[in-house]
């Protein structure tokens, strides 16, 4: 017999043998088409119209130029999808065959062999069909026809008696920032976005575990494994977890087990910064006559995770206790990385993760306008010590609370707890991001005329929906250690005062109330979980907009159409008056946008952690992007750190040394987030911008576990001899396997006497470099296709910067601030 026929054989005896196997019908040929058209063209599964429609050149690609305007017409369309498939007579054979859709977007039909076997209404949720009785040995024929979501949601919003905020997207259980956000494009698209198999299965099936951790100590883990199985056929089988069994008597249908399971000597999984996230692999099995018939993997980590809320003389407390000690969250609030989510791959949501850890956070927000993300995005935090807070896929607006949508959200959460509550990750759910806010603060009742009837009703189905539903869904299907719920974030809006004594915060009085950068110290919440401002994304992604060649010049309507912030541009110039002097070059000004906003998030996140232990979590917005665009990210979409990512690593230390000036006075603080004292000796200088030392004076310090301090207290008349226009405050902690170090300023950067820097740059081998300078060089900006492992740093003379480089480059070409100011 030949190799091939041999495979073959041995692959189809196999395949009989099998109680469980499945087929990627993603990797068929698929076609596409709008349903009023007759010609079929290629398409890609997973995938997105407007992704299909750009492969057949169709449209252009509507990140570049001004052609987000030239595709909307897409939206209001219908659009067929369809492939075929082969099956065959052993196939056939099997006792159970279904369909299934990991994610379809989002109202479809789904017919096999040309009979409607279910319509769709739900982006989130997963769709299993049974198809055994439709198929047939050959050829058939799969279609799945789309209808345009904006239509529908028209349609709904029709059932309502009054008009609802931002219609129709809240009638739609979809992604919300499809529909356009003020940094991101509206591409309201359709399709496949999500994998397509056939699973066949045998006298049982393995639905979901959860894993349910009871009691850990040093020497033992107790956990009791949960499972859901369907079971074609009643009778003993065998429950296996890494190769353990026991026996278990299964009933026809749906059976509801839990097994006991222990590990020995466990290892704590622990948030980045206090150690190792350490994961457990766990394979369960069930067998029938010692055959295995369905099988799944889990990948655990022990910890254990509380939300505190004690009340307290100030207010009440919101902090997250991990493995029994206080947390301080230092994070980012996270949106989906691309307009087109099929295109999100794994290596972006690595990337994006170990940019994350290698900034010093510990958590991230992910916002209830984007998508519950991909299982990688989860395994990347698992494996690098982020926690995640999961918001609902609720934002901004005012939800129905019909029974057709009660039902359709209930199903939605009780799959998404039910695929993401076994990571380590998870921290908490949240019902919405500012729902509670709009209704309360934003007038749209004003807006849009509402009766006191009305009002009432918006706030009835409110809480039905984020108060009832929901949790109660939760409560459901989690286990006890994974069901920590928080209705809205924020609890309570940024303009009254309750919002910074109690609950989380999204405080925008900076920014959208266009305060100063110092009001930041000033209004310090318990928590906060949304803060921001925007800065440019770098030279390459700017270029990125166009097609042709770049016009870099702010008058450019590319440019600007990449600014989705009605008013962003004059905000951004009426903040840079005040610290710096705007300059007229394209290049120069981007580079100082991305000071200004490493700058005012410098000032929030330090006030934030000074506070501690009133304040207990600091999440800025936002990590990412969807597309190029002039946003509050500080990674930009091509994945480029701004300045402001370099800033966040600075500011996230564990160990951090923060000035705050008051009246007469500089007081230093110490801030230690980790599980221990910290002993070394400080440093104090004042120095002039040629490196003369003005004043000094040092000592031996302790720095509690845990804590923020005030270590000293500088008054302001000790420095009135000396011009502090061209002076800077080090303040060194040296240790003996560490030195951290702040550079304290006592003007605004446009009001520093600046000298210009002659910056040197030696090669140290292909991938490093040294960087020196005479006399202070500020903010010093590294520029080439490459990632630094540090950049917008200042850089006092007689000292030198030892910088890695991610790929070799022939040239560093440089830029400091001095280089703005004429």
């Amino acid at each position: 017999m030949n190799k091939t026929l041999l495979f073959s054989f041995l692959f189809i005896q196999a395949f009989i043998n099998a109680q469980f196997s499945e087929r990627n019908l993603s990797i068929e040929k698929w076609q596409f088409k709008n349903a009023k058209e007759n010609k079929w063209l290629t398409a890609t599964v997973p995938g997105t119209v407007h992704l299909d429609l750009m492969n057949n050149k169709i449209i252009p690609d509507p990140y570049k130029d001004e052609n987000e305007k030239k595709v909307q017409w897409i939206e209001n369309e219908d659009w067929d999808y369809q492939t075929s498939f082969n099956i065959s007579s052993n196939e056939l054979k099997n006792q159970n065959i279904e369909l299934v859709f990991n994610g379809l977007d989002t109202f479809s039909e789904i017919y096999v062999n040309g009979k409607l076997l279910q319509t769709t209404d739900n982006m989130f949720r997963k769709w299993k069909i049974p198809v055994k009785q439709n198929l047939k040995i050959g050829e058939n024929i799969l279609q799945i026809k789309f209808k345009s979501a904006v239509n529908i949601g028209k349609e709904l919003a029709k059932k309502v008696p009054f008009t609802m905020p931002e219609t129709p997207r809240s009638f739609v259980r979809k992604a919300q920032y499809q529909f356009g956000w003020d940094w991101g494009p509206r591409l309201v698209t359709a399709g496949i976005w999500k994998e397509v198999k056939l699973n066949f299965w045998n006298q049982a099936k393995l639905e979901n575990v959860k894993i349910e951790q009871r009691i850990v100590t040093k020497q033992e883990a107790d956990l009791k494994i949960h499972a859901e199985i369907f079971a074609e056929k009643e009778g003993k089988y065998s429950f296996l977890i890494n190769g353990k069994s026991q026996s278990i008597n299964l009933k026809l249908g749906l059976n509801q087990v839990w097994i006991p399971y222990q590990i020995q000597n466990p290892k704590l999984w622990q948030p980045n910064g206090w150690g190792e996230p350490n994961l457990y692999d766990l394979k369960i099995s069930l067998q029938k006559d010692s055959k295995t018939i369905a099988e799944k993997s889990e990948r655990i980590g022990l910890r254990t995770i509380e939300l505190i809320q004690e009340k307290d003389e100030k207010g009440k407390s919101f902090y997250f206790k991990v493995n029994g000690n206080p947390m301080y969250a230092k994070g980012t609030n996270w949106i989906p990385s691309d307009s087109f989510t099929p295109r999100i791959t794994k290596e972006k949501y690595q990337k994006l993760i170990k940019d994350s850890k290698d900034a010093n956070m510990n958590m991230i927000r992910i916002w209830g306008g984007g998508i519950y993300e991909d299982d990688e995005f989860y395994k990347a935090c698992d494996e690098n010590g982020i926690l995640v807070w999961q918001d609902f896929m609720f934002a901004g607006s005012f939800y129905p609370a019909d029974e057709d949508f009660l039902n359709n959200v209930k199903e939605e959460v009780k799959y998404q707890v039910n695929r993401l509550q076994n990571h380590a990750s998870l921290a908490l759910w949240c019902g919405n991001n500012e729902i509670d806010e709009a209704i309360v603060n934003w007038g749209y009742q004003k807006q849009l005329n509402y009766s006191k009837e009305d009002s009432l009703q918006v706030w009835k189905d409110y809480k039905k929906l984020f108060h009832e539903v929901i949790p109660n869904a939760i409560h459901e299907v989690a286990s006890k250690d994974k069901s920590i719920y928080w209705p809205s974030s924020p609890s309570i809006g940024w303009g009254h005062k309750e919002s910074l004594t109690e609950g989380d915060s999204h405080y925008w009085g900076v920014w959208w109330g266009e305060q100063p950068f110092e009001i930041f110290n000033e209004k310090v919440p318990r928590f906060a979980s949304e803060y921001g401002f925007q800065g440019m994304p770098t030279l390459e992604t700017t270029k990125s907009m166009f097609s042709g060649k770049p016009d870099l010049s702010l008058q450019n309507e590319i440019i600007k159409a990449h600014e989705k912030h009605s008013r962003g541009w004059e905000i951004i110039d009426n903040y840079m008056k005040r610290d710096y002097k705007i300059p007229t070059d394209f290049v120069k000004y981007k580079y100082v946008s991305q000071l200004l906003q490493a700058r005012g998030m410098q000032v929030a996140i330090e006030a934030h952690r000074r506070s501690k232990p009133y304040n207990m979590g600091t999440l800025y917005w936002q990590l990412n992007d969807c597309w190029p665009v002039v946003s509050w990210s500080s990674i930009d979409y091509l994945g480029s750190w701004k300045a402001l990512h370099y800033q966040v690593k600075r500011s996230f230390e564990d160990l951090l040394i923060s000035v705050e000036e008051k009246e007469k006075t500089y007081v230093i603080y110490f801030i230690n987030d980790l599980l221990n004292d910290i002993k070394g000796n400080a440093e104090l200088e004042l120095l002039n911008f040629e490196g003369k030392v003005l004043w000094s004076m040092d000592t031996v310090n302790i720095v509690e576990a845990n804590s923020s301090k005030k270590q000293f207290e500088i008054k302001k008349e000790d420095f009135t001899k000396f011009d502090l226009s061209k002076a800077v405050l080090k303040i060194s902690f040296n240790t003996t396997d560490k030195k951290s170090e702040k550079l304290f300023y006592f003007n605004r950067p446009k009001d520093l006497n600046l000298s210009k820097p002659a910056i040197q740059i030696k090669k140290i081998s292909l991938t490093e470099i040294e960087v020196s300078t005479d006399v202070l060089a500020k903010d010093v900006y590294l520029i080439g296709d490459t990632h630094f492992s540090d950049n917008f740093f200042d850089l006092l003379p007689k000292t030198s910067k030892r910088i890695t480089l991610s790929k070799p480059l022939e040239k560093v070409e440089v830029m400091s601030l001095f280089d703005t100011m004429n």
